[in-house]
């Protein structure tokens, strides 16, 4: 199983991202995805997630508006596409994958990061 996270890096306060998260070794359209982060300091958290057949997603409140999750199960990849960023949105981004018949099967990346500052 792999799970690699790309696209993190500097920007500006009010720029955009896009992280994705390509995908290896396990069912991929059969899998919950999702994005984390982790500022230092404090816990991770959920940023946003999106189901097995993509119609469904969620989101935290802070980024709500602002960010936006979608995946491509022909690529095995999901996206976050992340505007109008903020400082307090440096963190250290994860992608997770949870299979959506049984929560036992999860696995992590190895995380990217993103710095909003100026």
């Amino acid at each position: 199983v792999q799970i690699v996270e790309s696209g993190g890096g500097l920007v500006q306060p009010g720029g955009s991202l896009r992280l994705s998260c390509a995908a290896s070794g396990f069912a991929f359209s059969s899998y919950i995805m999702s994005w984390h982060r982790q500022a230092p300091g404090k816990e991770r958290e959920l940023v946003a997630a999106i189901r097995s057949a993509g119609g469904f997603t969620n989101y935290a409140d802070s980024v709500k508006g602002r960010f936006t999750i979608s995946r491509d199960n022909a690529k095995n990849t999901v996206y976050l596409q992340m505007n109008s960023l903020k400082p307090e949105d440096t963190a250290v981004y994860y992608c997770n994958a949870v299979n959506a018949y049984n929560y036992g099967y999860s696995y992590w990346g190895q995380g990217t990061q993103v710095t909003v500052s100026s």
